[in-house]
């Protein structure tokens, strides 16, 4: 799930409960209720007998109340995996020839790459995200690339060398990479 969008979502499920709890508390400690508040005054009851067995003799109102509420259960259990799934890979399986292996952390792998890429010729700042599974890597590389940098030389670049040496020193036999280039932001010149 993108950040924004979580954010966004907690952001109105925060606002939405500050409002109406803050309009419980106010209703509560006796102020008037405001115009949109659904009771008079403090001692109304949240639900009366009569609105709560109103629809309890149709037929559709037990399938309709229990299918909501699955839906909403669904709907949290999926967001509640989505915060809590790994989205960086944590160690690299290296093939050390002895039918054993060893474990790369995988952000010393991260940071050897972003440093490699960032010091190649037209980048100026270089982001590595490791994903996938421990024996089948995948790397997102964000370059920045500067003002006069040619963005197809600094593509064959980070591909030539920057992932070519981090497939041969892990041993892997590919490293998929998903890379995606910007330009630094500048100020227009003035040309006279």
């Amino acid at each position: 799930m993108p950040r924004t969008v979580n954010r966004v979502l907690l952001g109105l499920v925060g606002l939405g409960l500050v409002v109406l709890g803050g309009a419980v508390l106010a209703v509560g400690l006796g102020a008037g209720p405001p115009s949109w508040w659904v009771h008079d005054g403090r001692h109304d009851v949240l639900l009366s007998a009569a609105e709560r067995t109103r629809w309890r003799g149709r037929g559709w109102w037990w399938p309709t109340v229990i299918a909501a509420l699955a839906v909403l259960v669904l709907l949290s259990l999926w967001w509640l995996t989505a915060q809590l799934r790994r989205r960086r890979l944590a160690e690299v399986l290296v093939e050390t020839g002895d039918g054993e292996g060893a474990l790369l952390r995988g952000r010393a792998m991260e940071s050897a790459l972003e440093s490699e890429a960032a010091g190649l010729d037209g980048v100026g700042r270089a982001r590595v995200l490791l994903t996938g599974r421990r024996n089948a890597p995948e790397a997102r590389v964000g370059l920045v690339l500067e003002s006069g940098a040619v963005p197809q030389d600094a593509l064959h670049l980070v591909c030539v060398e920057a992932l070519a040496h981090a497939r041969d020193s892990a041993g892997l036999a590919r490293l998929p990479a998903t890379v995606q280039l910007r330009t630094v932001k500048h100020r227009p010149e003035r040309v006279t």
